[in-house]
């Protein structure tokens, strides 16, 4: 199994250990393309701080986020799961996971970012400001930068294994697995049970919970079909919708009863 997970806008500091090791991180077929956003993205930062900000939608408060931009290539790294915080994050808890757990959470979980494009959570990279929806001066709008180096590197990673996508829309606009791939992959809404409408900080908690039962349970299902009855056998009321043909994805509903 294979999770697809969004980054959180909110970070923990860079780590006071080495700095970044671009040629360390997972997927290496990315490579290219993480050095070329990041080159542009320090150079930005380090030039112009207005116009970096007006970039990357920063308010004042959030000036001191340009100024770490510009240091990354410096900064010390920790690893991804580490950096990255939020609700998403929170529930998913990945440093109280037992160690059985958290070894299938090295192996399943890969990260989407406007700057690395994916990292495993075991990646150590320094905290950053770069969302997916940011056109940077000189590549223009990342989530469309990053289509083609995904799409070349993501089917191999994939292997022959269920995909489970758990990402907001701009991250999935950067990879949308097509053909035989698609036909392995589920995506996840989280609903409100009595309305059955979509619920926002609620769903990014869900998400996490989700992961960790799978992750904890020691599930692996490995078709869209086996992953609704593992859902359900772990708690989770679930509405299942198959694709009316092959090479489209499962769309499965996650129904909650509480929206805090």
């Amino acid at each position: 199994m294979l999770v697809l997970l969004p980054p959180s806008e909110g970070k923990a500091p860079s780590g006071d250990g080495a700095p970044l090791d671009t040629g360390a991180l997972s997927l290496p077929g990315l490579a290219g393309a993480r050095a070329t956003v990041l080159a542009e993205l320090v150079e930005l930062c380090a030039a112009d701080e207005g116009k970096a900000r007006d970039v990357l939608g920063l308010s004042e408060g959030l000036r001191g986020e340009v100024a770490k931009n510009a240091g990354l290539r410096t900064a010390g790294a920790r690893p991804a799961g580490e950096v990255y915080t939020g609700v998403l994050y929170d529930a998913l808890g990945l440093a109280s996971l037992d160690a059985a757990a958290a070894d299938r959470a090295r192996r399943e979980l890969l990260v989407f970012s406007g700057l690395w494009g994916a990292v495993r959570v075991d990646d150590r990279i320094p905290s950053y400001r770069c969302s997916m929806g940011v056109k940077l001066p000189g590549l223009g709008a990342l989530g469309a930068f990053w289509r083609t180096p995904m799409a070349q590197v993501l089917p191999e990673a994939t292997a022959d294994g269920l995909v489970l996508d758990l990402r907001s829309a701009a991250y999935a606009a950067a990879w949308r697995p097509k053909g035989e791939v698609a036909g392995r992959t589920a995506s996840v809404r989280v609903l409100h049970a009595p309305t059955r409408k979509v619920v926002s900080h609620f769903n990014k908690a869900t998400k996490g919970r989700i992961v960790r039962s799978l992750l904890t349970a020691g599930a692996a299902p490995g078709t869209p079909a086996e992953l609704v009855e593992a859902l359900r056998e772990l708690g989770y009321a679930v509405e299942a919708e198959p694709p009316g043909r092959a090479g489209k994805a499962w769309s499965l509903d996650v129904l909650v009863d509480e929206v805090h």
